[in-house]
């Protein structure tokens, strides 16, 4: 049986915003950013990245699916600083002939959806509301973990034990 998937947003979850100003602390230089990546930090924000929670994500038992507007972009930037390997992307349909969403419910829903087809998943995202939660309930017939991450804190320890608890439960 293969393990849950793992659908991940990254504004959010991995790069923290808003709140007052000095509230977010900066894990990387612009030193390291450059090193790691070759080039300057593109981002103003990618220095928030924390190379500890890399390694709990990596260490986390699961398929692991970039689900981010930053799609592809994850694997060049956030990917690298975090000491990730490259993950597969969830892309944004284009498709004009998709489906309306009723109000609230994210793009990204119907995506997780399709991509998991009735496999467990986690969606970590700061976007997550009731009505995702109601439509992926009427439409999903395996275990899914929908959880909301704080933007202003990122994820958490206790968030990633959440996860961590998740992923390793018999489903």
């Amino acid at each position: 049986m293969e393990p849950p998937l793992l659908y991940l947003d990254v504004d959010g979850p991995l790069i923290p915003f808003g709140g007052p100003a000095g509230w977010h602390p900066e894990h990387l230089t612009e030193r390291r950013i450059r090193d790691v990546l070759g080039t300057a930090a593109g981002h103003p924000l990618l220095a928030r990245l924390d190379p500890r929670v890399g390694a709990r994500l990596a260490a986390l038992p699961c398929r692991p699916v970039w689900a981010t507007t930053w799609e592809h972009a994850a694997n060049d930037c956030v990917a690298p600083l975090l000491g990730l390997p490259p993950w597969p992307v969830l892309e944004e349909s284009d498709d004009p002939d998709r489906p309306d969403l009723p109000p609230g419910v994210h793009w990204k829903t119907p995506l997780l959806l399709a991509h998991a087809a009735g496999a467990a998943f986690a969606w970590v995202d700061d976007e997550i509301g009731p009505p995702d939660r109601a439509w992926l309930a009427t439409r999903h017939p395996g275990p899914a973990l929908l959880l909301r991450v704080d933007p202003r804190t990122g994820l958490t320890d206790d968030d990633l034990t959440t996860l961590d608890d998740w992923l390793r439960a018999p489903t």
